[in-house]
């Protein structure tokens, strides 16, 4: 997965936008104003901070080399997955669908209403 591929699939989200507010090098993905997804343009390699169950955390980092505790994050709510082509990408698609979904949880219920239509 590159950069524009990971873009487009966490813009393919409902609700889902995208903004700069950590400065143009850390595009962050956010549902309801709430992050779900962050990356740094730069990064190589690629690498993605995503939200996660905190007994699932542990599980996927302990399976993969390739995901480690939030860089800069709650390391016990937050993962940061190297995009280095050891996870399958269908992996990497269902953790942010389990980070949106998180974030998507944690809304309030007219917003979780909004995005549903």
């Amino acid at each position: 997965m590159n950069i524009e591929t990971l873009r487009n699939y966490c813009l393919s989200k409902p609700g889902a936008n995208e903004s700069f507010p950590f400065g143009e090098d850390t595009l962050v993905f956010k549902v309801g104003g709430k992050v779900f997804a962050l990356t740094s343009m730069d990064a190589r390699p690629l690498s993605v901070n995503l939200k996660c169950n905190p007994e699932l955390a542990v599980e996927l980092r302990e399976q993969y080399d390739a995901v480690r505790p939030g860089y800069h994050m709650n390391k016990v709510h937050w993962n940061t997955v190297i995009i280095d082509g050891t996870v399958r990408e269908s992996d990497l698609k269902k953790w942010i669908d389990h980070s949106y979904e998180l974030i998507v949880a944690s809304l309030p219920k007219a917003v979780r209403h909004e995005l549903e239509k």
